[in-house]
Formats: structure tokens, sequence, C-alpha cells
């Protein structure tokens, strides 16, 4: 069943022309990405469903793979719907990080966290991120360096890259930052050594490592806060 054949109340474009896109849930705005159900769910009855079994939440949604998307759980998601609603999901992540008209300003624990959290906290795999640093603590470009991605429990970390990557945007300072999807936001040995190598390779360079925060789903780990660094 496609949208234009269903009732007038489950039209989500004629509502989003009437209304605005901020009238219209979840469930409706993918319905409208996807534009068609089956002959047993409308669209939005299959986004709604799909949904629930990420218990409504949009991080989960995004952490989907395209097999989990076209398994045969959800008749009516085949190759082209799963593609859809994952570039969708990617779109949003990366418009929760944008910063365009402004600089973006790194100076406690915190505002690492609310920045990273979008873009690693929920991965399934470990990454490092560098976020090089201007003299205000302002983010260089307004972007990250990705330095390595690795597996479930850790990831390895060249400190060249780091200070060539730093060098090369002529950061005066710098923050570190990795996932563990694990949930556990306590330091292992391996993070407690990495953070004591970059800690003396950034002082021989002058350059200041500023904090090494470990990021999960739902919280953070701070060295500096600790003071650890």
């Amino acid at each position: 069943m496609n949208i234009k054949s269903q009732p007038d109340g489950d039209r989500p474009r004629e509502k989003l022309l009437a209304k605005g896109a901020a009238a219209l849930s979840e469930a409706e705005l993918l319905a409208i990405l996807i534009g068609s159900g089956t002959r047993e769910e409308t669209a939005v009855q299959l986004m709604q469903r799909l949904l629930a079994d990420c218990e409504g939440s949009l991080h989960r949604l995004g952490r989907m793979t395209y097999h989990e998307l076209t398994d045969g759980r959800y008749k009516g998601i085949g190759e082209a719907k799963a593609i859809t609603i994952m570039a969708a999901t990617e779109l949003a992540r990366r418009r929760s990080m944008e910063q365009p008209d402004s600089k973006l300003l790194l100076r406690s624990s915190a505002d690492v966290y609310r920045f990273m959290s979008a873009l690693i906290g929920e991965l399934s795999h470990e990454e490092f991120h560098l976020l090089p640093l201007r003299a205000d603590s302002s983010l260089c470009d307004n972007r990250t360096v990705l330095i390595g991605k690795g597996g479930i429990n850790d990831v390895n970390v060249d400190v060249r890259l780091v200070l060539r990557e730093t060098l090369l945007r002529q950061a005066t300072a710098i923050i570190v930052c990795h996932n563990h999807p694990s949930g556990n936001t306590h330091p292992s040995t391996m993070d407690n050594q990495l953070t004591e190598r970059l800690h003396k390779a950034c002082d021989y360079m002058n350059i200041r490592l500023k904090d090494h925060v470990i990021i999960t789903a739902n919280s953070y780990y701070s060295y500096a806060d600790e003071g650890k660094i």
C-alpha cells in the first residue's frame, strides 16, 4: 500500500505540508522515505513496528545493519528501502555534529562527550579520534580526525600519526577520545599506557594533551577530570 492510497489521516506527506515536519512522528517521517508498505501494513505501521523493535531509539535504528533490515522480519523492506533508511540515519548523525557558522569550543570533558557521543557512543567497534584545538579551545575545521578503527575490545593507535595530524593542522593542543562498546567507561591497562605515551610525545613536541576521554552510549571517563593528565 503506497502513501497516496492511504486514508487521509495516514498520509504523512500531506500532514507535513499542512503542519510542518515537526508535527510528524519518527515513524511518519521514515514512512515518507520508504514510500510504501505491504498489503498487511501501511508504510507508517511498518516503520512503527521497526522503531518498536529499536525501543523507539533512533540511535539504535542507526546501528542496524543492511542484513538486519532485510532479513525477512520486516516484509516490505528490500535493498532500496534499507539503503534509504541507513542513508537517512547517517545524515541525521552528521547533522547533529555539524557546526557550520560558529567555532566549536571544547573547554571541558562534558563538551567533548556532547560532541562525540553522537559519532562513536553507540558503535559496536572501537574508534580512536583526534580533536586538534586552537589556542582558544576551538576545534580545528570543526571536525575530528579518525586515527584508527578496531574491534570490540581494542584499537591500534600510532602515536606518530597523532602528532603528524596535529602538526598538519597547526594545533596548539589536542584532546583524544575513543569509545568502549562494552559500556564500561573504566580505562584499560592499554588505555593508560597509550595515554602515557601520548603525553610524553606531546610534551616533547610542545603540544598540550588536554584530555583523553573514553565514550560510551550513556557516560564517559575523563583522564583530565580524574587528575591523570
